[in-house]
């Protein structure tokens, strides 16, 4: 199943896991609408022909949702009598931590194992240095950035870019050090806007036209900082909100692969007879990680993107 926001490399997570569960001699079975699918019983028997030619596109073909009803012990033990009369008795879901912390609790209800997939744009899960989608959703931004950068070059303009990724500002680091921007504000990092003012100033005075600015959404500084640098560097400032275009595309190579590791990796978890562990990759190696180890931690970021980026927060 899959859950929460959609992120590109699900559906090759989704066939992975199909086609690996059935080599182990498992019977899988798709759950449609994510925790409502549950619920309300829309699960089949998985098709060969249900995941086959789905590895290019985008988001999920099962579909996602999130669903309060999921809160509710009733609906749980409705979800639960559902997997019963299928005959299911495992369960892989692919999305975020709050998909991960609502099959922990219904793993404590009643004990039906699990296995997690880091899926989300975010790259916001502790304990993995990756989540799936994050590769095409960089991909995504660096298209529009370098866009964007041609017309801000035509009109001498200043472009503030605002990229997803909630209170995690990865996304945002990520850009801004891979397209070139001059500006990058995000929620993991201090800002000084008049030490901002004076290297953009002095470079305007050496002949600067254009500029870039990246904020991540969780600042909340894309509209004040577009004013900023009308007001303060005298330049035509246009906002651009990204918004869900992250989300979507052909899932890059880089997120092909990652979800056929992960997806082998949660089969075999479950197979060895592991119960609620997360799927991991970190350091260069891939590995599982009990849920309970990652409640309430915060994700970091590499510290060396970090010092990269802090030149340009000030």
């Amino acid at each position: 199943m899959t859950s929460g926001g959609d992120a590109a490399g699900m559906n090759p997570a989704i066939k992975c896991t199909v086609d690996y569960s059935r080599m182990l001699g498992y019977k899988p079975y798709l759950v449609h609408n994510g925790l409502r699918g549950l619920i309300d019983d829309n699960i089949e028997a998985a098709k060969s022909s249900d995941v086959s030619g789905i590895l290019h596109r985008g988001g999920t073909i099962l579909r996602s949702s999130r669903s309060k009803r999921f809160f509710e012990y009733e609906h749980r033990q409705q979800a639960y009598e559902n997997l019963q009369k299928h005959g299911i008795s495992k369960l892989i879901v692919i999305g975020g931590d709050g998909s991960f912390r609502a099959l922990n609790q219904f793993y404590s209800d009643f004990k039906v194992p699990f296995a997690g997939i880091p899926a989300t744009i975010d790259n916001d899960i502790p304990g993995t240095d990756y989540c799936l989608g994050v590769d095409t959703a960089l991909n995504m931004i660096r298209q529009n950035v370098d866009s964007i950068r041609d017309t801000a070059s035509s009109f001498s303009r200043a472009f503030v870019i605002e990229t997803m990724g909630r209170h995690c500002g990865y996304l945002a680091m990520a850009s801004a050090v891979t397209s070139g921007a001059e500006v990058c504000l995000v929620p993991e990092l201090e800002y000084d806007l008049e030490a901002i003012q004076r290297r953009l100033q002095k470079d305007i005075d050496n002949g600067r036209q254009f500029l870039i600015a990246i904020v991540a959404e969780g600042c909340q500084m894309g509209d004040y900082l577009t004013r900023w640098i009308k007001d303060k560097l005298k330049m035509d400032a246009r906002l651009t909100i990204l918004g869900h275009i992250q989300r979507g595309g052909s899932p890059t190579v880089r997120d092909r692969l990652m979800a056929f590791k992960f997806g082998i990796a949660a089969v075999d978890s479950l197979h060895r007879g592991e119960t609620n562990k997360i799927m991991v990759y970190k350091s260069g190696s891939y590995s599982t990680v009990p849920i309970h180890e990652l409640t309430g931690q915060t994700a970091g970021i590499d510290p060396i993107l970090i010092e990269i980026c802090k030149p340009l927060c000030r």
